[in-house]
């Protein structure tokens, strides 16, 4: 990534260059988005080749930069390194009449435009989706924040935290005793958000091929989360409401799919769902009795007897260490495999050619 100190000279910052075969070769974005859902959908448009121009003001900037640094790092922090690599990183004041000059050029020559701001905030500044448009007609602009651009939170502020809730997914993400979990891993931010604005955003640009057009996008991280909670809502469309936890399939409710503490405090993860992968996991315990107790035999979901077979597995899994139950199972086709940390994920050879996604 380039950091240059004269925006005039965005065009011709040196980004890393994309091949000339990569699918978004050509295309131009302008991100003007903070923190973390934004700034992931610009690194994936980045990744697919895209020339990516990261706009930040001339005070703080991203306030990504001075987040999750560690003793004596000084700023940009990894958190920021990781989601800014491979843009050019400019800084403009939209309030100064140069600064907004030289962005109305950059919108000019630019296919897209990621903004995060409240509701109302880009039309303040002069820059509302009809302005833009006269600008550059073809132009994809995506709006990204917590409850849509419309409706009664329009302008409520929230984290992911907040949109997971009321989506319905936070009161799915429990624990033994039902109790919601503080997941580390932002599914508003990174699905309802980064995720969302790249589908929503690779799709508006070919219709912008096709006929000239761009348009506006209004990613609501909320709504999209909420689009997406289909497993519990295909429970509550059997049953009138959702289960809860431990009393359905991917929930907790069978022995065939649950994590299993080991011998050393660690964590297997059994994914034995299907009838053949349930069965060849009890041949590797040596325990063929237990192969016709499975749900699609009968078995009922969060029964009595699938919470016996439950303290049954859990009783074998803690006789043995974490490693000792990854190379039992290593060449068992049956879905049964370590919970790793991520600082062993890194070293796992499955991400030898991904780690470098998580290096800053």
């Amino acid at each position: 990534m380039t950091e240059s100190l004269d925006p005039s000279q965005a065009y011709e910052s040196s980004a890393p260059s994309a091949s000339s075969d990569a699918p978004l070769a050509g295309i131009t974005v302008l991100d003007l988005t903070r923190l973390l859902p934004g700034p992931l959908a610009g690194l994936r448009l980045a990744e697919l080749g895209a020339h990516v121009i990261k706009i930040e003001d001339k005070g703080a900037g991203d306030y990504a930069r001075e987040m999750m640094l560690g003793d004596d790092e000084p700023p940009p922090s990894a958190f920021w390194r990781l989601l800014n690599r491979g843009k050019s990183v400019e800084r403009l004041d939209l309030k100064n009449d140069a600064d907004r000059a030289t962005f109305r050029d950059w919108v000019s020559r630019a296919d897209v435009l990621l903004e995060g701001f409240r509701p109302g905030v880009m039309a303040r500044l002069g820059f509302d989706y009809e302005t833009l448009a006269r600008l550059r007609p073809s132009l994809v602009v995506a709006s990204i924040t917590g409850y849509g651009q419309h409706g009664p939170m329009a302008q409520a502020a929230g984290h992911d935290i907040n949109y997971i809730g009321y989506a319905g997914v936070l009161d799915q993400l429990g624990d033994a005793a039902d109790a919601p979990i503080v997941p580390n891993f932002q599914i508003g931010d990174l699905y309802g958000g980064g995720q969302a604005t790249v589908q929503a955003v690779l799709a508006a640009l070919v219709a912008a091929q096709r006929t000239g057009r761009g348009r506006w996008l209004d990613i609501s991280m909320t709504h999209e989360v909420f689009r997406a909670n289909l497993i519990p809502a295909v429970a509550m469309h059997r049953q009138g409401h959702v289960s809860r936890a431990g009393k359905d399939l991917l929930n907790g409710g069978v022995p065939c799919y649950q994590v299993y503490r080991t011998q050393d405090g660690r964590y297997m993860a059994v994914g034995a769902l299907e009838l053949k992968f349930w069965q060849t996991l009890c041949d590797v315990l040596g325990r063929s009795d237990w192969k016709t107790r499975h749900w699609s035999l009968g078995q009922v979901i969060g029964g009595e007897d699938a919470r016996s077979l439950q303290g049954e597995l859990a009783a074998v899994f803690a006789s043995a260490s974490l490693s000792d139950w990854t190379l039992r199972f290593a060449h068992a086709d049956c879905c049964v495999t370590p919970v790793l940390r991520l600082e062993e994920a890194v070293t796992h050879p499955l991400f030898a050619r991904a780690r470098e996604a998580l290096s800053p």
